[in-house]
């Protein structure tokens, strides 16, 4: 009951009446759960989490099974432990240099052990007595035995049960909202969310891929019974987006194809047959694999693109050259273009020399030809017989006309933009495209790549081609190094010395190919003919010398990576590698490539003292010359990113899946995405209309390529 004359009660009729929270959804923001205030809120949207149901895709990067946890007792001195404890006694002490420590006693039920953490004694203020941490590290004797933590989690006051086998899950964090805090916000609003997440995948699609609904994946990840069943809930979620992508991706595909038409090609075997009869060797099954699928392509009235990936010396140019036959014998035309002048004249010999018993003559177009001879490289693309084309982008200038463009072969197509490509296919009415790359990508990872792209892969190497011999020597062993490469020399062959650098850092200590060269001139290769190659030096004069490196009239070349991708030679039988731990994996493979290309015995030489770790892994590199698995090593080791610049190729952004690791998937995923788009190319039917919904609010593309909205 109030007066009347109450100031307070008439305050209280002014006030609003509070806002009441809004019905929970997944699109509730999270500022309105439960224990998340506005500080939460924004730590939480720097983790890319807005809404409830962002929480929800927030899902662990790791698992700690508790079950499998090292009693404190059996944590030995010298070894690397994962242990549980309740902290029974903590503080930061000082040491004689002024670095302040924060120590920590835990136990368990079989003892005691000391947990130390230098230069860090703000924990201090996180950690408490009657907190279970969960640290990993090695054990150290200091005064008894203390463990040094590379990881630790602090699961709070409340988690005695963990060591009765729960698997504990490990969150990705940031400043302001720790691991703990994470855990205990995603359990506490787990139970309301879960009912109100809906399945976009149709049930038949889920029985294919093998992968639980997506309530049940939810849960396992965040609440899992063990660590398999929690891999089995990411499992779920990393389809799903290896799904999304890939749908976008062949619905790019198809629009791109479609909306061009293309040209139905006849096989007819007129030239085909000829070429297989006149080879001297026997295909290799992944060639006539490859040979296969773009027959396939080129006689469906849809526009082939293709993508023709393969090792170094794996025999792409003998594929594209059947492809090339394929187009001629219908009358067509066919272009070839190389990223440099040296790989276009390369290609134009060993073509020439395919081709020679058949009595046809490929046509060579660069910027280095006299005019009387372009002149007539372009009459005859501008007549009306088929013709094939090898060239750079000289092939792309406005003068270069063809009659009758039907297929384009970008060889190195990495090296060139979309444009150029563009340009080149703008020279025919909608003519096929082979793309060819020798950079070896596991196949899993080329089709999230080049997803776009139907993929041929070639992963044998042709028979009777000698292994090279790899070996890692220390710098001890430079004098015998060079010994054997005079050795080489004078047996007649070639040889590569291989620098990271081009000259000296005063950052890092490390031999550079300037230096060195003027070295070996004066030292071990006294009397010879060297030469310096490298990225500065103009284009002209880096061709020149390796056209006298071709041509015999240099017998060393001592250079950076640009020799990379380079021309064959087929007399270099040496590559010594200085500084081998400076290279990733691929990269010493593509440049070991560069020796092997003829009938002598080739050797690779990695040179220079290393670490354990880089020894390790060099190690590998030399035991084996499958570039694919190389590439798959060095993914591992250096990541996506690092390897390939994810974002220049295109690479999608996963949260959950990975393409290496989940290669499986990723199959599985591209052919349920094939099938799907066979069925019901616009997503139409009713079964699909959930899982278009997702496409469309996860992927800006989807609205253009699905016509939605």
């Amino acid at each position: 009951m109030t007066f009347r004359g109450d100031p307070d009660a008439q305050e209280r009729r002014r006030r609003p009446p509070a806002r009441p929270a809004p019905r929970l959804t997944l699109d509730t923001p999270v500022l309105y759960l439960k224990g998340v205030g506005p500080a939460r809120a924004n730590s939480l949207a720097k983790l890319g989490i807005t809404v409830a149901g962002d929480l929800l895709r927030h899902v662990p990067h790791r698992y700690e099974d508790a079950s499998t946890v090292t009693p404190i007792a059996s944590a030995a001195v010298g070894g690397d432990v994962t242990v549980l404890g309740k902290v029974i006694a903590k503080g930061v002490l000082p040491t004689r240099k002024g670095l302040r420590v924060f120590q920590a006693v835990i136990q368990d039920t079989t003892g005691m052990l000391e947990i130390a953490w230098p230069g860090q004694p703000f924990l201090d203020r996180t950690i408490g007595k009657g907190d279970w941490l969960l640290c990993t590290g090695p054990v150290r004797f200091f005064h008894g035995r203390r463990l040094q933590p590379r990881e630790f989690v602090n699961l709070g006051p409340d988690e005695e049960g963990t060591s009765e086998g729960r698997v504990l899950a490990v969150y990705p964090s940031t400043e302001g909202l720790s691991v703990r805090l994470l855990r205990g916000m995603v359990q506490q609003h787990l139970d309301a969310l879960l009912p109100l997440v809906t399945e976009p995948l149709p049930a038949s699609l889920l029985e294919e891929a093998d992968v639980p609904p997506l309530r049940d994946a939810l849960r396992m990840v965040h609440r899992p019974t063990s660590v398999a069943e929690a891999e089995r809930g990411r499992s779920r979620l990393a389809f799903e987006e290896l799904l999304c992508v890939q749908l976008l991706h062949r619905k790019a595909n198809q629009i791109a194809r479609d909306a061009a038409g293309g040209r139905q090609f006849e096989n007819r075997r007129a030239l085909t047959s000829r070429l297989r009869a006149a080879l001297p060797y026997t295909l290799t099954h992944a060639q006539v694999r490859a040979i296969r699928e773009i027959v396939y392509d080129m006689n469906s009235p849809r526009r082939m693109h293709r993508l023709l990936q393969g090792d170094v010396g794996a025999g792409k140019t003998v594929v594209a050259v059947f492809s090339a036959l394929l187009a001629m014998e219908n009358g067509a035309q066919v272009a070839l273009m190389a990223p440099t002048e040296l790989l276009a004249e390369q290609h134009a010999r060993s073509v020439a020399a395919l081709l020679a018993p058949l009595g046809i003559a490929p046509v060579l177009l660069t910027g280095r030809l006299a005019a009387k001879d372009k002149r007539a490289a372009l009459t005859r693309l501008a007549s009306p017989e088929p013709v094939l084309a090898i060239g750079t982008h000289a092939l792309l200038q406005d003068d270069v006309a063809f009659a009758d463009l039907g297929l384009v072969i970008i060889d190195e197509q990495h090296r060139f933009g979309v444009e150029q490509r563009a340009v080149l296919g703008s020279k025919g009415n909608a003519p096929d495209v082979l793309l060819m790359s020798a950079t070896p990508i596991p196949r899993s990872l080329a089709l999230t790549m080049y997803g776009d792209l139907d993929v041929s892969v070639l992963d044998e190497r042709p028979p009777g081609r000698q292994p090279i011999t790899t070996v890692v020597r220390p710098e001890s062993g430079r004098a015998k190094v060079f010994e054997f490469a005079n050795a080489q020399l004078e047996a007649g062959r070639q040889v590569y010395v291989v620098y990271p650098l081009i000259e000296t850092s005063e950052k890092i200590d490390l031999k550079a190919a300037t230096v060195m060269y003027e070295a070996l001139l004066a030292g071990p290769l006294a009397g010879r003919q060297v030469a310096l190659l490298h990225g500065r030096l103009p284009a002209e004069e880096r061709d020149a010398i390796m056209r006298r490196f071709r041509d015999r009239e240099i017998q060393v070349l001592v250079a950076t990576t640009v020799i990379e991708v380079g021309i064959d030679v087929g007399n270099a039988t040496v590559m010594i590698i200085e500084h081998p731990e400076r290279f990733g994996l691929s990269q010493l493979h593509q440049l070991r490539g560069r020796v092997g290309r003829g009938v002598e015995q080739s050797y690779c030489i990695l040179l220079g003292d290393v670490g354990a770790e880089a020894a390790e892994r060099l190690g590998m590199f030399a035991a084996t010359e499958d570039g694919f698995e190389i590439a798959r090593a060095d993914l591992q080791l250096r990541g996506m990113g690092d390897l390939f610049g994810a974002r220049q190729h295109g690479l999608p952004a996963f949260r959950i899946a990975d393409p290496l690791r989940d290669e499986a998937l990723n199959e599985t995923a591209r052919a349920v995405a094939d099938r799907v788009l066979r069925e019901d190319p616009a997503l139409s039917q009713p079964r699909h209309q959930a899982l278009k919904h997702q496409l469309t609010v996860g992927y800006a593309r989807a609205l253009e390529l699905f016509q939605v909205g």
